[in-house]
């Protein structure tokens, strides 16, 4: 096992290599890069791409000259070539990447172009909201799911499981942000209750509060992000579990153990349950990862959490390149080091799995 988790840690390597190269390539081609934001600031335009619309003007991430820069023509050229440098775009794009590789090497993110802080420290101050956040919708989607699709499982067929299913189906084909915005239209405030806060992930005074006090504000500010975060896992999990109680029911050890007079309880949780939550309590960082991906964006705006979702994508509105590709660093790492840590959890529930003579 420990040949296969050096091979794993070995391709993180130039897997981040190509999420680099590709980020960095496309940023060449998108308009409005952060010069052109800081221009179209200074001259008043509202839109930057308004600033570049009319000339077909040359708008990479980097440049020289005013042909580049429409907007420009007011400024000074030498005001022009000072933000280029200032920002690098001086230098060749192969020069810039290289460059910022052999500072990511060093663990050095730069600086936010207009935050005045460093990406490093930036990412450290938001990531703890994003993990939260995965964190809280894995762990109450797999409370809920396993006992409910054991339950289903057992009862298959019923009404029990017919009304429940129904349920989940609904549950799986309502869209996150369309959930979250429900929640926010009836308890935050929107047009009928106002149950829960509307923004943030602790109230103003949290630090003046007793410990409890604390626990019990974090829970009531987290419970609608959380909600809105867990429900299309908690239906993909329920079935899965289901599906899987089913396989091992239906197999020639379960009728062994039936005919030798065990109890119910003790077919199923004595010896079902371990080979049929093999795949589900596996997939546990796999399910967390789903939820911090494809949640965390839509999910952190939409309530007003500082997380990392939120500030990838406020980066990009801003053409913050620096800021871009360290989340798109840290993304992609926590994203390949989930995936060693589902292998594990798959050799730790079930010893008989060997990876080491498997091929990456």
């Amino acid at each position: 096992m420990g040949a296969y988790i050096l091979r794993r840690l070995l391709l993180i390597i130039p897997t981040l290599f190509g999420i680099m190269v590709i980020n960095f390539t496309l940023t060449q081609f998108v308009p409005g890069g952060p010069i052109e934001q800081i221009i179209a600031q200074m001259e008043g335009e509202g839109d930057v791409f308004a600033t570049i619309a009319g000339g077909g003007a040359d708008a990479g991430a980097g440049g020289g000259g005013d042909e580049r820069y429409l907007g420009a023509r007011g400024l000074p050229p030498e005001f022009i070539a000072e933000l280029e440098k200032e920002f690098g775009f001086d230098k060749p794009p192969v020069e810039r990447f290289f460059s910022m590789l052999w500072n990511y090497v060093r663990f050095d993110f730069g600086e936010s172009y207009f935050r005045s802080i460093g990406v490093f420290e930036l990412v450290a101050e938001k990531l703890p909201v994003s993990i939260t956040l995965g964190l809280w919708s894995t762990v109450i989607a797999y409370i809920i799911s396993i006992p409910l699709g054991v339950r289903k499982a057992v009862r298959d067929g019923s009404k029990f499981d017919t009304w429940t299913s129904g349920v989940i189906i609904v549950a799986y084909a309502i869209p996150g942000f369309l959930f979250a915005i429900l929640l926010l239209v009836v308890f935050a405030g929107g047009s009928y209750l106002q149950w829960f806060p509307l923004r943030g992930l602790t109230s103003d005074n949290w630090h003046e509060l007793s410990l409890w006090g604390k626990i019990v504000d974090y829970f009531w500010h987290i419970t609608l992000p959380v909600l809105a975060s867990t429900i299309a896992s908690f239906a993909t999990l329920t079935l899965l579990t289901k599906n899987s109680f089913l396989d091992e029911i239906k197999k020639q050890y379960v009728v062994t153990a039936r005919a030798k007079g065990l109890t119910e309880h003790r077919v199923l949780y004595g010896h079902v349950f371990r080979n049929a939550m093999l795949i589900v309590i596996a997939g546990f960082p796999a399910v967390f990862l789903g939820v911090f991906f494809g949640g965390s964006v839509i999910i952190e705006t939409l309530f007003s959490l500082d997380g990392l979702g939120r500030l990838g994508f406020e980066a990009a509105l801003q053409r913050d390149y620096p800021v871009i590709f360290g989340t798109l660093f840290v993304f992609g790492l926590i994203g390949l080091l989930v995936g060693i840590l589902s292998d594990l959890m798959y050799v730790f529930v079930d010893p008989r799995i060997d990876f080491e003579g498997r091929e990456v």
